[in-house]
C-alpha cells in the first residue's frame, strides 16, 4: 500500500503540473516548493541545529505558534524551521519572525523526504494536530530523529482505524510521543496498540488566551461603532452558506445593532453580490476607508462594515457582543471558535460541527448555539442582542472555558526539556 501511495504521490505532482495554470492557489502551491531549498540555503546556517515545525495551513501554525515560541525563548540556539502544506498558510506566515526559515514542504515521496531530512537533521520534528504524511515519517524513524505529534484529534472514520489502513498505521508508530486534546483521541490510539500518548489539550487556548492581555484598539472599528450603538455582532470567516443565513436578521435588524462581517474569501465579485443583498442598510468596506473614499463620519453612520482584508480579525472579535464564526454551515470547515470566546463573547456557528471536539463541548456548556436555517439564526441572534442578561452569562461561559483549558504549551514544552534537548 505505501507503494501504491507513493506512485499516487508522484501522479498528484505531475497533474499539479498542468492544473496549476488553471487556478492561482495551485499556481502558488507548484511555485513556492521550488524555492524551499534556496530559502534554506539562504536562511539557515550549516553549523547549527535545528528545530522543524510542520503545519498544513494557518489554523495549525497558530496551533504551534505557543511551543514555537517557547522553543525560540528557551533554546535560542536552535534554529526554527516551519513548513507549510497549503499556500493559505505559508502565503500569510512566510514571513514571521518566530521562524529562521518558512519554506513549503515538499511533496511526500521518498526522494523529497530524505533530501529535506537530510538538509534539516532536526533535532525534533513537530506535527500539529493531523499532518500524517507516510515517506517523511518513514525517513525520520531510520534515521533515528525524534518526531512528536501536538494537538492531535483523531475521529473513528479516519483511515488509521480501517481494515485497510496498515500502511497508515505504521505511519503513525513512528512517533516517539502523541499530545492530543482528548480522551476520544486517546483511546481510539490505544485501541491499535500505541500507548505513547498523553492528553494535553489544544495548544490553541494557550494561543488565544494571551490575546486579552494585549492592545487590541483598531481606529477603524472605534470610528464605525461611535459612541451610540447598542450591540455589536461580528461575523467571522464567512462563506456564502453563512451569509444567506445570517441576511435574514442583517435586513430586519434595528439600526442601533451594528455588523462587521469579515469574509473568508477576500474576492471583491463576492463582496459586491453580498452588498446588493443588504436592503435598507448601509454598508462600507474596509478597503474605501482605507483609501479615503470614506471618512470617519461617514463610517459611523454606516450599519454594516465589511471587512476586505486579513489580520484584523482576532482584535475585531474584541468589539463584539455577539459573535457568528463561518464554516459551518457548508463543508468548508468550522473556523476558530476560540479568538471570539477568549474575549467572553457568545458564539453561534452553523449546523456542519462534528469533527470540531471544540465546538461540541462549548455548545454543551451553552456557550455555543449551532443553527441549520436562517429562521433558527435569526431567532437567537434576536434572544442575545434582546437580553442582556442572558447574553453576558453565555459570554461568561465562554470566557471561563478558555481560560480553564489552558496549559498545554507547557506540558509540551516540560516533554522536549526532559527528553529531547539536552541539559545545560
Amino acid at each position: 500500500m505505501l507503494a501504491l501511495y507513493t506512485i499516487l504521490i508522484h501522479a498528484t505532482a505531475f497533474g499539479l503540473q498542468f492544473a496549476q495554470f488553471f487556478s492561482p492557489k495551485l499556481k502558488q502551491f507548484v511555485a513556492g516548493r521550488k524555492e524551499t531549498y534556496r530559502i534554506l540555503s539562504e536562511k539557515l546556517d550549516p553549523n547549527k541545529e535545528t528545530v522543524w515545525f510542520h503545519c498544513a495551513s494557518l489554523g495549525e501554525f497558530e496551533q504551534g505558534f505557543p511551543i514555537m515560541q517557547e522553543v525560540k525563548t528557551k533554546f535560542p540556539q536552535y534554529q526554527l524551521v516551519i513548513s507549510f502544506f497549503s499556500p493559505s498558510g505559508y502565503e500569510n506566515k512566510k514571513n514571521t519572525p518566530i521562524a529562521d526559515a518558512v519554506v513549503y514542504l515538499p511533496l511526500d515521496t521518498k526522494k523529497n523526504a530524505v533530501k529535506f531530512i537530510e538538509r534539516l537533521n532536526p533535532v525534533v520534528s513537530i506535527f500539529i494536530k493531523y499532518e500524517i504524511w507516510p515517506n517523511y515519517l518513514n525517513t525520520l524513524k531510520k534515521k533515528n530523529l525524534k518526531t512528536i505529534l501536538v494537538s492531535g484529534v483523531f475521529r473513528k472514520n479516519q483511515l488509521f482505524f480501517k481494515s485497510y489502513g496498515s500502511f497508515m498505521r505504521k505511519s503513525l508508530s513512528t512517533f516517539d510521543h502523541f499530545f492530543v486534546q482528548e480522551e476520544n483521541s486517546e483511546a481510539l490510539l490505544q485501541s491499535i496498540q500505541l500507548n505513547n500518548i498523553t492528553i494535553s489539550g489544544d495548544t490553541r487556548f494557550d494561543r488565544v488566551s494571551h490575546q486579552i492581555e494585549i492592545n487590541n484598539r483598531l481606529d477603524f472599528m472605534d470610528a464605525f461603532l461611535g459612541q451610540t450603538y447598542g450591540v455589536c455582532i461580528v461575523c467571522g470567516s464567512t462563506w456564502i452558506e453563512d451569509e444567506e443565513v445570517l441576511l435574514a436578521y442583517i435586513n430586519k435588524a434595528p439600526s442601533s445593532i451594528k455588523f462587521v462581517i469579515a469574509p473568508h474569501k477576500i474576492e471583491t465579485k463576492l463582496i459586491l453580490q453580498f452588498q446588493k443583498k443588504l436592503k435598507r442598510k448601509s454598508s462600507v468596506r474596509y478597503s474605501e476607508f482605507k483609501t479615503g473614499a470614506s471618512t470617519e463620519s461617514s463610517l459611523a453612520k454606516t450599519n454594516v462594515l465589511i471587512v476586505d482584508t486579513v489580520g484584523f480579525l482576532t482584535k475585531i472579535y474584541s468589539y463584539a457582543d455577539i459573535a457568528y464564526v463561518g464554516g459551518a454551515m457548508g463543508t468548508s470547515g468550522l473556523h476558530n471558535i476560540l479568538e471570539p470566546a477568549t474575549f467572553g463573547v457568545p458564539v453561534i456557528i452553523g449546523k456542519e460541527y462534528s469533527k470540531f471536539p471544540e465546538a461540541s463541548k462549548l455548545r454543551s456548556l451553552a456557550g455555543l448555539f449551532s443553527v441549520s436555517t436562517k429562521e433558527e439564526c435569526t431567532t437567537i441572534l434576536n434572544k442575545l442582542a434582546d437580553n442582556s442578561s442572558f447574553r453576558n452569562k453565555t459570554g461568561m461561559i465562554c470566557g471561563h472555558w478558555i481560560n480553564s483549558n489552558t496549559g498545554a504549551t507547557k506540558i509540551v514544552v516540560q516533554y522536549l526539556i526532559d527528553t529531547i534537548f539536552p541539559k545545560n
